[in-house]
């Protein structure tokens, strides 16, 4: 399926304007929207997620419309089934990694995870190698950890896309290789599209994709 993207959207600090314009249609398992600090990648990002609504425009997925402005079709963010990583990992502190993995399964008529909930919990812990750590808290995990429980809350949900915002940034150069080795694994062994944003060029070089390149709030190539 071809995730189709067509936004607008200004946003305004003080007397700086920045106008996000955007237009691209995938239908690759694994893309990346490459540039500079500052081209919008992130604003496109949290556009697609449903945290920022566009001025106009359409966001679509196979048959799924997220966000048309000419029939006034926004679903929200919560309702959209999509996987977002920011790049800060929005771990909640004061629960240890399975709570924070069980909070993005609940939903408003269910307040304790079911015992499916649980296994596939279980499961994703195993597969990411944290299983001997799920009653740990966030400020007692290495970066490369806190990334790897992220990721986990993101699939347990069993998203349609998952979106991952400057993953390796906040990284030091050694872990920064082994989690793209470990994302690249997981691409081979999960059947969900991935829409990586980076500014670092090693990023589609190792993936071995042909990046959309983004400037000044445009894909231009």
């Amino acid at each position: 399926m071809s995730l189709c993207v067509n936004i607008q959207k200004k946003v305004t600090d003080g007397k700086r304007e920045f106008r996000l314009d955007v237009q691209f249609s995938s239908s690759e398992n694994f893309q990346i929207i490459y540039g500079p600090s500052g081209a919008g990648k992130s604003l496109t990002l949290r556009t697609i997620a449903g945290l920022i609504k566009p001025d106009t425009g359409k966001i679509s997925f196979g048959e799924r419309i997220y966000f048309d402005s000419e029939t006034r079709q926004n679903i929200p963010s919560e309702k959209r089934n999509l996987g977002y990583l920011s790049q800060n990992y929005g771990l909640f502190p004061h629960l240890t990694v399975r709570k924070n993995i069980e909070f993005g399964l609940k939903n408003l008529f269910q307040f304790r995870p079911t015992k499916a909930d649980r296994e596939i919990v279980n499961n994703l812990l195993h597969l990411f190698e944290i299983e001997g750590m799920p009653e740990s808290y966030p400020k007692t995990l290495s970066g490369g950890q806190k990334q790897r429980v992220a990721l986990v809350r993101a699939l347990a949900r069993k998203p349609e896309i998952l979106l991952l915002d400057e993953p390796f940034a906040a990284l030091n150069p050694d872990l920064r290789q082994r989690m793209r080795e470990e994302l690249k694994s997981l691409r081979d062994r999960i059947q969900v599209p991935i829409l990586l944003i980076s500014h670092d060029k090693t990023d589609p070089d190792f993936f071995g994709v042909s990046p959309l390149y983004m400037e000044d709030g445009k894909i231009v190539k």
